[in-house]
């Protein structure tokens, strides 16, 4: 815990040290990345168990994808009257109920069904967690703690899907995914304790869909919607490439798993401080980057040690979510609440275009590693759209940089709702470092 200076009333407690905060929010992340990625993991072991083929079971990682496409900026709209921290208590209380169902579902409708249920909340979590924690830091600082919110989810990569691999081989998938729902309930009480106690929100709905007439807006949006989707494609199939093309034991998966998150995970604390300084050329760099370490997967995929280091590449192409959020919070204006979940929306667009298209490349007989060219087309598709947000950028750069006060300018005056007890927070979280 931190003191204010300042802080001479008895009545007013410290906010919370910066770093407890960024945990709380962080331990969201690592609920919905274990369950996220640990259900692309488990693909082959609910598929036999439910009786279906891989490509069809790869729709239940589709399901929980289209839900947070919709639910995402519904919630965000929803929601903009309520106080961030009922938010990101509600939400994970409902991302809890969502894997217990799967845990109980009795047939793959039923578990299609609690999957959606399950991805409802995941972008407007995410979203106003990564606001919560931009406001917490100088503007210059912004990325990096986005990034190290986003370490949740990375981190998840690392230990959390490998844990839930080896509960689901060892005493099946649905232990899995009734790990997730602790974790869930975990992170519910540590928002509970450390999330920054703010006034209800005074954002207007309306106001939070006038996002969706900023063109700035849409192709930062579609950035990610398609330039993600090459690394899903890969990862999805992934456990079965390596069972069917490396011919390694299952026992070995969590080890490819783990590589996949270290890269995720030194990919959001090294690659954000780039874009900090330069936003869009970083994320042009990570697109290019993704492409060529698709492109080589087919290669690798024969030698386990290749494929380690190739996985661990394609894992460091997660650091695109923090840049992108970046800068969407550059051009939302006063949307920021719907622009952050977007994001979200956009990453689960590509997390259900990734696996469609990679399944279709196998059904057609190209075998399990055409998800690589699969997903390089979709980097470099991705790239070129980034072409054209790159040049907007260029042609109006004062304007990104401020779009919030130039949105503002002309709004009524109006305060804004407080993060913490008092103003002391905001100071104090400004003099912390982010730990």
């Amino acid at each position: 815990m931190t003191t204010s200076p300042h802080a001479t009333s008895p009545r007013a407690s410290a906010p919370p040290h910066l770093a407890i905060v960024l945990f709380s929010l962080a331990m969201g992340g690592f609920a919905i990345g274990t369950t996220e990625f640990a259900s692309m993991s488990l693909l082959p072991f609910f598929a036999a168990d439910l009786g279906i083929d891989e490509p069809t079971a790869g729709h239940a990682i589709s399901a929980y994808a289209l839900g947070v496409v919709p639910g995402a900026p519904l919630i965000a709209v929803l929601g903009a009257r309520f106080a961030r921290r009922t938010q990101l208590l509600a939400l994970m209380a409902v991302f809890a109920l969502g894997n217990a169902l799967t845990v109980l579902a009795p047939g793959f409708g039923w578990m299609i069904a609690a999957r959606f249920l399950s991805g409802l909340p995941h972008g407007a979590y995410f979203g106003i967690a990564a606001l919560v924690a931009a406001s917490l830091v100088p503007q210059h600082r912004r990325s990096q703690a986005i990034g190290q919110v986003m370490l949740g989810l990375t981190s998840a990569t690392i230990i959390g899907v490998p844990l839930a691999n080896l509960i689901g081989q060892a005493m099946g998938w649905r232990a899995s995914f009734g790990l997730v729902s602790v974790l869930a309930l975990i992170t519910v009480l540590l928002c509970a304790l450390f999330a920054p106690r703010d006034a209800a929100g005074r954002s207007d709905p309306l106001r939070e869909l006038g996002a969706l007439r900023n063109g700035r807006i849409w192709i930062t949006l579609a950035i990610g919607a398609i330039g993600f989707g090459g690394m899903f494609a890969v990862y999805t199939y992934l456990a079965t490439t390596l069972i069917e093309v490396t011919k390694v034991s299952t026992a070995v998966i969590p080890f490819f798993l783990a590589v996949f998150g270290i890269g995720a995970t030194l990919g959001n604390l090294f690659v954000p401080r780039f874009a900090d300084h330069a936003l869009m050329p970083t994320a042009g760099v990570i697109l290019l980057f993704a492409a060529v370490a698709l492109l080589v997967f087919p290669l690798a995929a024969g030698n386990p040690w290749l494929l380690a280091a190739d996985v661990f590449a394609i894992g460091a192409s997660v650091s695109l979510g923090a840049v992108l959020q970046t800068r969407l919070m550059d051009v939302a204006g006063d949307a920021q609440a719907l622009a952050a979940a977007l994001n979200h929306s956009a990453f689960n667009t590509a997390n259900a275009l990734g696996p469609f298209l990679g399944g279709l490349a196998i059904r057609e007989g190209l075998g399990w590693t055409s998800t690589g060219p699969v997903g390089a087309a979709l980097a470099l598709l991705g790239f070129l759209i980034w072409i054209v947000a790159a040049r907007e950028a260029r042609a109006a750069p004062v304007e990104d940089a401020s779009s919030d006060a130039a949105l503002l300018k002309d709004a009524p005056a109006r305060p804004a709702p407080p993060l913490a007890p008092d103003d002391r927070s905001r100071s104090d979280a400004v003099r912390d470092p982010v730990a």
